[in-house]
């Protein structure tokens, strides 16, 4: 069984209704919306069949990674085979669920896999990253625009790749996580609750590629209306910087032993 997760937050309905319905929820796929809202979302507003989506309300905004924690643990105790982390902002076709699982049932020491990711426009998001350094981090919110820097973002985000060939990095984006939900009991990896927001999903797959393989799929495609919000809002902008804090404080700043040796071995591995 296939399981998933959306965590509200005033999300829009008609993206989470589009969201819904690629995931497609039934017998064999059920959907638990984790509501961090202040106000008790309507269900009946999305004018579609409920039987197989569980709406949580948790009264309070407990955060991204802690209201997806609350979904997975559910999900384990159901038996659920994999549990797919969804953003409200995404949308492909339900078939590829299938196709994932197919590769999963077949390569056992896959813990996560992402599909490419394009804007709605069909250009490319680069979502396959090395491990930060602060420097990484600094130069893409801060000095994006600044081109003799390009070469730092570029071998960042693994341009060199190509984004055409399966490969196996240490850090990904979180908008959709196909994971293996043995891989996540056996190893007791959860979000860490104390990223509220940003940076959880960075931590989370960090932690999962240590005991399995972290691939990135390019031969199925989703749709991500990617809104950047810490680039509009202070707000989320201050945000952004604590979780990043909080990141380095966790793995190191300018020391991190694991770091380099996860880097080297992607790197290694792309150069090939």
């Amino acid at each position: 069984m296939i399981t998933a997760s959306i965590v509200l937050y005033n999300t829009d309905i008609s993206q989470l209704r589009s969201a819904i319905n690629s995931y497609a929820p039934s017998a064999e796929r059920m959907l638990y919306l984790i509501d961090n809202s202040e106000k008790e979302f309507d269900l009946k507003a999305l004018n579609m069949d409920l039987t197989h989506i569980r709406y949580i309300f948790n009264n309070k905004n407990v955060g991204y990674g802690a209201g997806h924690n609350i979904a997975i643990r559910k999900a384990i105790d159901e038996n659920s085979l994999y549990h797919v982390v969804l953003n409200p902002d995404i949308r492909f076709d339900s078939r590829i669920l299938d196709d994932l699982e197919i590769f999963m049932n077949q390569h056992g020491d896959t813990a996560y896999i992402l599909p490419k990711v394009i804007y709605p426009n069909g250009e490319l998001q680069y979502l396959c990253k090395l491990l930060p350094t602060p420097i990484d981090l600094f130069i893409r919110r801060f000095l994006p625009a600044w081109e003799f820097l390009n070469n730092i973002n570029d071998r960042y985000v693994l341009k060199n790749s190509g984004y055409d060939k399966v490969i196996n990095p240490p850090c990904l984006s979180g908008c959709f996580m196909f994971l293996r939900l043995d891989t996540i009991k056996q190893g007791n990896i959860f979000f860490d609750e104390q990223f509220f927001m940003y940076l959880e999903d960075f931590d989370f797959i960090r932690r999962l590629h240590r005991i399995g393989k972290t691939i990135f799929y390019p031969y199925l495609t989703i749709i991500h209306d990617h809104a950047r919000s810490s680039y509009r809002s202070k707000k989320m902008l201050k945000l952004h910087i604590i979780s990043a804090i909080k990141y380095f404080n966790k793995y190191g700043w300018f020391f991190d032993k694991e770091r380099k040796i996860m880097n080297d071995k992607i790197l290694k591995e792309i150069a090939q």
